[in-house]
């Protein structure tokens, strides 16, 4: 099993994304073989900042982690 990056692009009124040439000698793959792919979207840290909620102040969370720490 592989792990690979790759980057989708506009394909038609679809979105495309290319195997590595290394990869597809790798795993023997031919045309009109059936893969299963495993989808997950790599996200900026940036757009992360401000979507996690708590209910505890950054001062008790900034105290939790520093007591795991003794």
């Amino acid at each position: 099993m592989a792990e690979v990056i790759v980057t989708a692009r506009k394909w038609g009124n679809s979105i495309g994304a290319t195997l590595p040439a290394e990869t597809v000698k790798k795993e023997k793959i031919k045309p009109n073989d059936k893969l299963v792919l495993e989808v997950r979207k790599i996200v900026p840290i940036k757009e992360l900042f401000g979507t996690f909620k708590t209910n505890k102040s950054t001062q008790q969370i900034k105290d939790e982690l520093r007591a795991g720490w003794d």
